[in-house]
């Protein structure tokens, strides 16, 4: 049974988002075509309709998420609204639901392993974010030191143990970076 175009693009999207979520909350290499299948209903055969190969699949998850973290935290911001988007992005829920949030903390590593188109995907997308911030704030400079900080204090405490500590690393990472923000005192 043949099924329509629109059909095709929503198993496609079905599939993305699925394959979105369970990369950044267990990892993208953890699991075979045949799960990610499975977790929209259909067997790993029908993956290729859709897909050439896992690895295409993987590409296509870094451009959805990373483009969808540019319109959240780049595009038509201000500085007080940077400041409010810092601080959901450096907050427990957003360490508690790595599924949900962005995919440079949770999937990072994998990007790195991954081949040079994907890397330069990447590269792309997180210019783009470093070139809203630094608009916004100024510098060149500090755009990328805060974007670094704070995909490193979400790694950070998603290796931790204690709420407490977890709470601790974000709640000093957000104050030093509102320091860096604010700049020098007179």
């Amino acid at each position: 049974m043949r099924y329509s175009a629109s059909h095709k693009l929503e198993t496609k999207e079905k599939l993305l988002q699925s394959s979105s979520e369970s990369a950044k909350q267990s990892g993208f290499s953890t699991v075979g075509v045949d799960g990610l299948m499975k977790a929209i209903g259909l067997s790993g055969g029908a993956f290729y309709s859709h897909f050439s190969s896992k690895d295409e699949l993987f590409a296509s998850i870094v451009e959805r998420e990373l483009g969808q973290s540019l319109a959240r935290l780049g595009a038509d911001q201000d500085r007080g609204k940077l400041e409010r988007c810092l601080k959901h992005y450096l907050s427990m829920a957003h360490v508690e639901h790595p599924g949900s949030g962005c995919a440079l903390p949770a999937l990072g590593a994998e990007i790195a392993r991954s081949d040079i188109a994907t890397r330069q995907q990447a590269e792309h997308w997180i210019c783009r974010l470093q070139q809203s911030w630094a608009r916004i704030l100024g510098s060149d400079s500090l755009a990328w030191a805060i974007l670094s900080q704070c995909v490193g204090a979400l790694v950070v405490a998603r290796m931790l143990a204690s709420p407490d500590i977890q709470r601790t690393v974000l709640n000093s990472s957000y104050e030093e970076i509102g320091r860096q923000i604010a700049g020098p005192r007179t």
